[in-house]
C-alpha cells in the first residue's frame, strides 16, 4: 500500500516500511484497552479488588468519566497546537512516557489496598493513551491517497486486535491461574510464580501493556515520516488556540463535518461504554474469574481482527459511512442481547434457558447466549472505530487533519462521561447493573439515527 498523488492535497509518496510503522501504532497500543481496561484488569477490579462489587463497578465506570471529561477538554486544543507545531512524534513520545510509568504502578493495586491509587494511574495511563492516538490519527492522510485511507485504517485497527490477542493469550495461557488448581488455561503452573489469590495475574498486565507498548512504537518512530517541524512550542500553543477558536467557528459553515461530529460523538459514547463496562458486566453476572474473561476476549479478539480486515475492502466498495451504520445496527442488536441475557433466560425471559451447569468453561446455557450477542460485538466495534476515523480523513485536507482529528476525539469523549454516568446513576439508583447497560442503547441508536442524513464525506454538500 503506497501513497500516490491523486489530488493537489495528495500525500507524498510513502515507503511500505513507514506506513507499516504508522500501523504497528494500534498494534503497540491496543493491549492496554484489550488485557487492561476491558477484559483482566478492569474485571478484576470490579469483582476482587474490593468485597462489593457493584460500588467497585460504579467506581470504574467514574474512573472513566474523568478520564473522558479530560480527554474532551485537551484533545482539541493539543491537535490545534499540533498543527502549528508540525511533528507529532514528540508528542507521542512525551506521553508514552507517561502512559507506560502509570501501566508499571498498576501492579500495586492489591486485594484491600486503596482503590484511589489504581484509579489516578488508570486515569493517567487513559489520558496519555488517548492524546497518543490523537497525534498518530492526524499523521493518516499523509500517508495514503482518500482512496486507500478506510483500506489503511481497518487493516491498522485489525492488527491491534491482533495485537492485543496475542498479550491475551499469553496472560491465561501462561499467567492466570486457576485459584483452586493453580494451573493456568494450559494446564501449566502460572510463569514467575504469579499467585491469583492475591490478583498478581491481573495486575501484571499493566507492566506487560507498557513493555509492548514500548517495544512496538519503536517502528513508528524510526521509519514514518513526520510533519516538518513548524512554530517553537510558545508560538505553537498561542497559535494553535487562536486555530481551535477558527476551527470551531468554522464548523458553522462546515455543517456536513459538524453533523458527522454530532452523530459520532453520541453513537461513540455507546461504543465506548460496551468496550468499558463489557467485560466487567459479565464478570458481575456470572462471576468470572480471569480465565473466563481472558477466553471471551480472544473469542471476541478473533472475530473483531476478522471483522476488520472484512470492513477494509468493504470500506472502499461501500464506503466508510455504510460501514459504520451497518457496525451500529449489529451492536444495538448485540447490547439488547446481553441485557436481556440473565441466569436461565435470554430475550427477557421470552426465551427460558437451562440453570443445569455442564461444567467446565462457559458450562451454563446463558453463558453461551451472552457470547453468542458477543460475537456481534467483536464483529462490529472495529469496524465502526475504523471506518469512522477514515469517514473523517476522506473530509479533510491534510493541513487541517490535527485540529479535525483534536476535534474528532473531542467528538468521542465529550459527552462519552454521560454513558458510563448514566449507567452509574442507573445502576445506584437501581441496584441492577442490567439497567445501567441498557443506556447504552440509547446512545448507540441515537447517534445512528442523527448519522443517517450526513453526507459522505462529510464535506460534501447535501
Amino acid at each position: 500500500m503506497v501513497a500516490t498523488e491523486i489530488t493537489d492535497d495528495a500525500p507524498a509518496k510513502v515507503p511500505a516500511r513507514g506506513i507499516w510503522g504508522w500501523m504497528f501504532f494500534d498494534w503497540a497500543a491496543q493491549p492496554f484497552f484489550t488485557v487492561v481496561t476491558t477484559f483482566i484488569f478492569g474485571p478484576y477490579f470490579v469483582a476482587r479488588l474490593t468485597a462489593d462489587p457493584v460500588s467497585a463497578q460504579t467506581t470504574w465506570s467514574n474512573m472513566a468519566t474523568i478520564s473522558s471529561v479530560i480527554i474532551a477538554v485537551l484533545s482539541p486544543v493539543l491537535g490545534s497546537i499540533a498543527d502549528q507545531s508540525g511533528a507529532r512524534k514528540p508528542w507521542i513520545a512525551f506521553f508514552a512516557v507517561i502512559k507506560i510509568a502509570s501501566l508499571f504502578c498498576l501492579w500495586g493495586a492489591a486485594p484491600g489496598s486503596p482503590v484511589i491509587y489504581p484509579v489516578i494511574f488508570m486515569i493517567l495511563a487513559s489520558i496519555s493513551a488517548e492524546f497518543s492516538i490523537v497525534f498518530n490519527d492526524s499523521m493518516m492522510p499523509r500517508l495514503v491517497g482518500k482512496d486507500d485511507i478506510g483500506r489503511l485504517s481497518n487493516a491498522a485497527w485489525g492488527l491491534g486486535y491482533l495485537g492485543g490477542m496475542i498479550v491475551l493469550i499469553f496472560v491465561v495461557g501462561f499467567l492466570a491461574a486457576n485459584p483452586a488448581t493453580g494451573k493456568t488455561l494450559l494446564g501449566l503452573p502460572a510463569l514467575f510464580g504469579l499467585d491469583p489469590h492475591t490478583g498478581e495475574d491481573a495486575r501484571i498486565t499493566g507492566p506487560i501493556a507498557a513493555v509492548w507498548y514500548f517495544l512496538f512504537i519503536l517502528p513508528m518512530f524510526f521509519f514514518t515520516p513526520d510533519a516538518a517541524r513548524g512554530l517553537p512550542l510558545g508560538a505553537a500553543v498561542r497559535s494553535g488556540l487562536d486555530e481551535l477558536r477558527a476551527t470551531l467557528g468554522e464548523l458553522k459553515r462546515r455543517r456536513g463535518i459538524a453533523h458527522f461530529l454530532i452523530a459520532r460523538m453520541i453513537y461513540q459514547d455507546g461504543v465506548n461504554g460496551v468496550l468499558i463496562l463489557g467485560g466487567t458486566f459479565a464478570a458481575g453476572m456470572f462471576h468470572w474469574a480471569t480465565i473466563e474473561i481472558g477466553i471471551y476476549g480472544i473469542i471476541l479478539n478473533v472475530i473483531a481482527i476478522f471483522g476488520c480486515f472484512l470492513a477494509g475492502y468493504l470500506d472502499r466498495w461501500l464506503g466508510s459511512k455504510v460501514m459504520v451504520i451497518i457496525s451500529l445496527s449489529m451492536l444495538v442488536v448485540a447490547t439488547f442481547g446481553i441485557i436481556s441475557t440473565g441466569p436461565g433466560f435470554t430475550l427477557f425471559g421470552l426465551v427460558p434457558l437451562s440453570t443445569v451447569d455442564s461444567g467446565g468453561l462457559f458450562g451454563t446455557a446463558a453463558e453461551k447466549a451472552y457470547i453468542a450477542y458477543g460475537l456481534l460485538v467483536g464483529l462490529a466495534f472495529g469496524p465502526v472505530q475504523a471506518s469512522s476515523r477514515s469517514y473523517l480523513a476522506r473530509s479533510v485536507s491534510l493541513a487541517e487533519a490535527g485540529r479535525y482529528f483534536g476535534i474528532y476525539a473531542l467528538s468521542g469523549r465529550a459527552t462519552s462521561f454521560m454513558a458510563t454516568l448514566f449507567f452509574s446513576l442507573m445502576t445506584y439508583w437501581s441496584g441492577s447493573a442490567r439497567l445501567g447497560m441498557a443506556t447504552l442503547i440509547v446512545f448507540l441508536a441515537g447517534g445512528l439515527l442523527l448519522l443517517l442524513p450526513t453526507p459522505y464525506p462529510a464535506d460534501r454538500a447535501k
